[in-house]
């Protein structure tokens, strides 16, 4: 995940960050003595000064370990059921790799990493440990440091499954991302660890529901904020949707249309993108080899392949007469799946001549590409406002948790932060806009959702603009969709939802005049 900077988010985002830092920073000096607020509070301030944590969840081999290799782009997270598959892991930028495990008490460990041969990943040794303090010690969490430009503006929380059949792994989910009544510290404090999340999706059921209104309740908190700010949902593998056959994604994305339209209609998701995980982190580190292998297959005929990829097995069998060795074929299958290799050779068939090239082509049709577009727009060109929410949140809780000191006057303000910041209610519309019709017409409608930042927070791109636009025109623009807006919003028979979609594309439309020179 990449953050693209602009001037519009290096100068408008601050703010909000900068009241949150003087907040916390106020609420700790009312806590001179108690040391247990201090460090939550503490906590709080460093947050703001980091990269945004955006966490990966998911029901048991939902593919979160696969997909954050994909989106990492490189072969960072195990993705065979280990221990250390069992253990939320953090993944922060590094200048030279490394593993730490940390016990709950606070000691650490080194962890060593071993490459296995063919197509088998990293594993994280986690038998072996020697701590840093005398006595066996259990593993709280982990995390690796690894050079890499996806991590340097996102820290990756890699979570064990929600739906794993130990509960106390399970639990381990829960406690980062919705820590209920019997998962707080003593005095009661409940401060979730991420500032967003992708929650990945294999079948819409009631345990995929009932986690997502916990982190949806979670960001409201006491609050009474409706809906999380930052929840992407991701239909996982979905090459296996449609059997690996060649329009497996197009049943994919049916079928995240219609997640999409339960989860986005009660608030639950800003959107619903389906990935296939497998084949965006192969065509990420395709080989030469691969692409002669794909060369070659394509030489067959259709009808020939096409028995063979009845199953991978059949795929790999050595009896099967193909111009690729079994043991390569067999390492397809696992790199890429059957409707990777489907995919490849189909595209080397319509004319991809180089390894290159045809990477390209996989990784467009894996889906990646269109989630690193939302999550960019989504999370990492509004981090400071994801972040500032995280410690707002956090911060109002621990003034509820610890009462009677001078820093009860500062709840009003958080309070208010937390329901009024324009953002904020630009996350939430951009939300409902997906499920909710607005009876506007299609250019009024692709106006207003590009003015409250749909495809990006740049002046530019609100306003719908060339990047290097003439100033004076980007004024005039938006001053006119500042009056358009809001006559809208005034009309007597526009319903509730409908004006307050109007008066938040205006006040958008002003925040982007406020940003653009006189």
């Amino acid at each position: 995940m990449r953050r693209d900077v602009t001037r519009h988010d290096a100068r408008r985002a601050p703010g909000i960050v900068a009241e949150a830092h003087q907040l916390v920073a106020t609420a700790r000096q009312a806590f001179p003595r108690e040391p247990r607020p201090r460090a939550l509070l503490a906590d709080c301030a460093r947050r703001l000064d980091q990269p945004l944590r955006v966490a990966l969840a998911g029901s048991l081999k939902a593919g979160k370990s696969t997909l954050l290799n994909s989106l990492v782009g490189q072969d960072i997270a195990p993705t065979d059921a280990t221990e250390c598959t069992r253990v939320v892991t953090w993944y922060r930028n590094g200048s030279t790799p490394s593993v730490t495990a940390y016990a709950p008490d606070g000691s650490t460990a080194n962890v060593v990493v071993r490459r296995g041969s063919g197509t088998h990943g990293l594993t994280f040794d986690l038998e072996r440990l020697n701590w840093n303090a005398p006595g066996p010690r259990e593993v709280d969490h982990l995390e690796v440091e690894w050079p890499a430009a996806a991590l340097a503006n996102t820290t990756i929380i890699d979570t064990p499954g929600t739906s794993s059949l130990s509960r106390e792994v399970s639990l381990r989910t829960a406690r980062l991302l919705t820590p209920d009544d019997d998962d707080r510290d003593m005095a009661g404090v409940s401060i979730p660890g991420a500032d967003a999340v992708v929650y990945l999706l294999r079948r819409l059921d009631e345990a995929d529901v009932r986690f997502l209104e916990q982190v949806g309740a979670g960001a409201a908190g006491a609050q009474g904020i409706s809906g999380p700010l930052g929840v992407i949902g991701v239909v996982s593998r979905a090459d296996e949707i449609g059997a690996g056959r060649i329009d497996a994604l197009h049943s994919a994305r049916d079928v995240a249309v219609r997640f999409a339209g339960e989860l986005e209609r009660t608030g639950l998701c800003q959107a619903v993108i389906p990935v296939a995980g497998l084949l965006a982190f192969a065509a990420a580190t395709l080989r030469q080899q691969e692409f002669a292998a794909f060369e070659a297959l394509a030489q067959v005929p259709v009808d020939e392949l096409s028995a063979a990829l009845l199953s991978a097995d059949r795929f790999a069998r050595p009896d099967i007469v193909l111009p690729v060795p079994p043991e390569l074929r067999a390492q397809l299958a696992e790199r890429f799946g059957l409707f990777g290799i489907r995919m490849a050779v189909t595209l080397i068939r319509l004319g991809v001549r180089d390894s290159a090239t045809l990477a390209a082509e996989l990784t467009n049709r894996s889906g990646v590409d269109e989630l690193r577009s939302v999550l960019d727009v989504q999370f990492a060109q509004r981090a400071d406002q994801l972040k500032a929410h995280s410690a707002l949140t956090a911060l109002a809780r621990v003034l509820t948790a610890y009462p009677g000191t001078p820093a009860d006057q500062l709840l009003p303000r958080v309070h208010t932060l937390l329901a009024d910041v324009h953002g904020f209610a630009e996350l939430r519309l951009l939300g409902r806009l997906r499920t909710d019709e607005l009876p506007l017409p299609a250019d009024d409608l692709a106006e207003l959702h590009r003015l409250i930042g749909g495809s990006g927070v740049a002046p530019h791109l609100r306003l719908g603009v060339p990047f290097d636009a003439d100033p004076r025109i980007q004024r005039a623009q938006a001053m006119a969709a500042v009056r358009k807006w809001r006559a809208r919003a005034r009309h007597p028979l526009a319903d509730q939802f409908t004006t307050t979609a109007c008066l938040t594309a205006a006040r958008s439309a002003e925040g982007t005049l406020s940003l653009l020179p006189e």
